[in-house]
């Protein structure tokens, strides 16, 4: 499967639209964790949780599985591939585990937000639960960096499997090539001129030495044509000449 030029810009646009907004609301994210943990003030760290909640729920959560699906399109729908690139194979087990550590995540995140919600919070309780956040939220930062590094540099070259498609379109070309050795392959050409047209007409492929002697041929035939001219011309002025003499 192929996607047409205008829908493989529209789902590139939509990953990366995706995948930025993903990494930008982990950063927030983790700036409420780190908030959450050392802030002293009670309503601050009440309304660091309830954040929390939110922005997980209803921005990190959709943006994961939008991004995780864009890049399946992108993936499946272009020459990449899924499974023919290391980088490509690495990025797509990164933001797949990602998604599935973050939605388990999300459950401690609500437990959190329902007792900064009930109860107030002093810089103690419940330390310990308060600091695997700050983990959580950093280790997903690291990941997605991680996948952006790969798709910026896309190291380790192909896959087995990679190398054995590529084998195999090389393979499939060179037959067409030589099944249609006169189909057009690149861009088009002008319409030849009548000198190389006379070439082609003198053997399947216009070679060297018909070119050469189709040249010469005209050569020769043009001097003949001046050569009668000049002959024409003398004649003419010898009959002026005899007619002013009488």
């Amino acid at each position: 499967m192929t996607m047409t030029p205008r829908f493989n810009k529209f789902a590139l646009t939509a990953h990366i639209t995706f995948s930025v907004g993903w990494l930008g609301a982990v950063v927030a994210y983790l700036a409420l964790a780190v908030a959450g943990l050392t802030v002293h003030d009670a309503p601050m760290v009440r309304a660091a949780y309830l954040s929390m909640e939110l922005i997980g729920r209803y921005i990190i959560v959709p943006f994961s599985f939008a991004a995780l699906l864009t890049g399946l399109v992108q993936s499946l729908g272009t020459q990449w591939g899924l499974f023919r690139h290391y980088w490509i194979l690495a990025k797509f087990l990164l933001t797949t585990g990602a998604t599935i550590v973050l939605l388990r995540h999300m459950q401690a995140v609500s437990r959190m937000s329902d007792l900064a919600a009930e109860t107030t919070l002093s810089s103690a309780d419940f330390h310990a639960q308060r600091i695997q956040l700050v983990v959580h939220a950093a280790g997903g930062l690291l990941v997605l960096l991680a996948a952006t590094t790969l798709s910026v540099y896309k190291p380790w070259g192909m896959t087995p499997y990679g190398r054995r498609k590529q084998h195999e379109r090389r393979k499939v070309s060179q037959v067409d090539l030589l099944s249609y050795p006169n189909a057009s392959v690149g861009p088009a050409r002008d319409p030849p001129s009548a000198h190389h047209a006379g070439c082609m007409w003198l053997g399947s492929t216009p070679s060297v030495w018909s070119c050469c002697l189709l040249s010469c041929t005209s050569a020769a035939v043009a001097c003949r044509a001046i050569e009668h001219r000049m002959k024409l011309y003398e004649d003419c002025h010898c009959f002026l000449r005899a007619l002013t003499s009488v």
